[in-house]
């Protein structure tokens, strides 16, 4: 007998991703510069600015981040909301294509996560208690397009290397859901299929996002198939106690294992 792999919440899972892990650099390219971010859909309009490296003005509190380029001009912001420190906020700037995302995610209460998943089917809810809002919008006043939903992942089976001990495959399975396998790590032998999103910022380069349902957990990764790399960050409880977050970069080596190409019915 096999002993069952046990899962585990996420900030163990930062503590095995940490060593020698192949996160990027951080950039201080939008140090000094300022951006409106216009949503056509909400008729919103956000300001935000950078007025020292690795920070944020957002609304009217300047706020620690992390930012990082994968691709020239492409910019991956992220912070815990000033407002609420269940909240994760994720903004991707795209100063080539003249585009941007909004990426709001929170965190469940302690008493939604021990809801049982039956009594969520019972109910109509959701299985994933991690909730997110995503508008996709442009930059400034200038021409460009607004990113789209895309399906160009579906099908591949790719290999994420993160560190020399941290490994997993995605198998990207349709417009809402992906399987996940850890194939070395803290998580070795775990698996599981999650809630997720697609968006297309540019040629090769798609915003992947997912929501677990067992830990509640968001993660939101740029890969980039022409460098075969990823950046992004992973966001959920520190512990049990559910009283702090641990939201921890990721960056991982790229590898295609195989594309299906399903038959038209």
């Amino acid at each position: 007998m096999i002993e069952e792999a046990a899962f585990i919440q996420v900030g163990a899972l930062s503590d095995g991703f940490a060593p020698d892990s192949y996160i990027l650099e951080v950039s201080n390219k939008l140090t000094g510069k300022t951006f409106q971010l216009n949503f056509a859909d909400t008729m919103q309009q956000i300001a935000v600015s950078f007025p020292a490296d690795q920070q944020i003005k957002w609304k009217d509190a300047i706020v620690g981040c992390r930012i990082t380029s994968i691709r020239s001009g492409v910019y991956f912001v992220n912070f815990i909301s000033p407002e609420d420190w269940r909240v994760g906020i994720t903004i991707i700037i795209n100063e080539q294509d003249n585009n941007c995302v909004l990426l709001q995610g929170t965190l469940p209460t302690e008493t939604d996560i021990r809801i049982s998943a039956f009594s969520k089917v019972e109910q109509n809810l959701p299985l994933t208690d991690v909730k997110i809002g995503i508008q996709l919008g442009t930059l400034d006043n200038k021409q460009g397009q607004a990113p789209t939903y895309t399906a160009e992942l579906i099908g591949m089976r790719n290999m994420y290397t993160y560190n020399p001990k941290e490994r997993y495959e995605h198998v990207y399975l349709n417009e809402q859901f992906y399987a996940w396998h850890c194939l070395d790590g803290v998580e070795k032998g775990l698996a599981d299929v999650d809630r997720c999103h697609y968006i297309k910022i540019s040629n090769n380069l798609y915003l992947f996002i997912w929501r677990e349902k067992i830990i509640p957990t968001l993660g939101i990764i740029l890969i980039d198939l022409n460098e075969m790399r990823t950046d992004g960050g992973i966001m959920g409880y520190q512990d049990q106690g559910f009283s702090s977050i641990s939201l921890f970069p990721v960056g991982a080596h790229a590898t295609i294992l195989n594309k299906t190409d399903y038959p038209k019915a």
